[in-house]
């Protein structure tokens, strides 16, 4: 099985209540907190894990949350490699709102990372024995964190012979774009805005832009993760549309890394790219459906995959 590695450069613990209503000024009466270790490329890591793969999360962790968030992966048995930082890693919290249905996600900003802290991620993924096939950098950017960073991992993804693929945002993202050599990128509705410079909002417009990105060289695959409408993706002059099967919905923290790490993993598996894409959203569904900041469960996972094939 082909290793997959990420990288999360601003991770978090991420805790998750619910309570009967949100009002201003009044004690809000909690459930008993749920902790999840979080943050772009852990997600991944741990679905690539929970579905079979080989998966090893690459990141920054200092102060009483990075000691929290090592000893929850060492829980969930995943494979990790910690970089000592001075400063603390960042924590997060998801509100349940009951009364409503409605979810309110509080993301705090992270530690500033020195150069040579961000050296060290890069010394530690250069490291990984085997070396990677895939990379995987997800999530935001901390402070501190030049942009030129994502043109020494690119570098380092060429020398290992591993493909990079990235879920960011804003000018990290423009600039992964701009710079090419991306294997697959996959960016929400409101980050190809971000791509385009306007709102893309009819599938033919959407459509018309993934051609675009493409034949800038932007990626040579790209999938645009449309939320409870599915996914369409775009390598070569192909182009296809999957929608998404109706669940319960219960939280929508980590669907879009749950969906990104299926991919992959079918990537790894040597699925083909409608394939691998059905399994994202597949996996993105299911996670969906867990509460907080639960992700997936591979037997929703496979239940969910047979129910879309069945629907074709």
């Amino acid at each position: 099985m082909p290793l997959i590695a990420t990288l999360t450069l601003n991770p978090a613990m991420d805790l998750s209540v619910s309570t009967s209503r949100v009002i201003s000024t009044e004690k809000l009466r909690c459930s008993l907190p749920r902790h999840d270790p979080g943050g772009g490329g852990i997600n991944v890591a741990r679905v690539v894990k929970t579905l079979g793969g080989k998966a090893v999360a690459v990141y920054p962790a200092g102060g009483p949350f990075g000691d929290l968030l090592q000893r929850s992966l060492d829980e969930l048995g995943l494979v990790h490699r910690p970089v000592p930082i001075a400063g603390d890693t960042r924590e997060s919290f998801t509100v349940d709102e009951l009364a409503s249905g409605l979810q309110y996600r509080f993301v705090l900003p992270g530690p500033t990372l020195s150069a040579q802290e961000l050296q060290q991620c890069l010394d530690s993924l250069a490291a990984l024995r085997p070396a990677p096939a895939y990379v995987v950098l997800s999530g935001s950017f901390p402070p501190g964190a030049d942009l030129g960073f994502f043109d020494e991992l690119l570098a380092l993804a060429r020398r290992i012979g591993a493909r990079l693929v990235v879920d960011l945002s804003g000018a990290p993202l423009r600039h992964a774009a701009r710079q090419g050599g991306v294997y697959l990128m996959k960016p929400s509705l409101d980050e190809l805005g971000t791509l385009m410079g306007r709102t893309v909002s009819a599938e033919a417009e959407q459509e018309q832009a993934l051609r675009s990105l493409i034949r800038q060289g932007c990626a040579e695959i790209i999938v645009l993760s449309l939320g409870a409408e599915g996914a369409l993706y775009a390598y070569g002059d192909q182009v296809g549309r999957l929608r998404t099967p109706e669940v319960p919905v219960a939280s929508a923290v980590g669907a879009g890394d749950s969906m990104l790490g299926a991919i992959v993993l079918a990537m790894a598996e040597g699925r083909s790219i409608p394939e691998a894409v059905g399994q994202g959203i597949a996996a993105g569904a299911a996670t969906v459906m867990r509460p907080g900041t639960e992700l997936c469960h591979r037997e929703d996972v496979q239940r969910l995959l047979q129910l879309m094939e069945s629907a074709h």
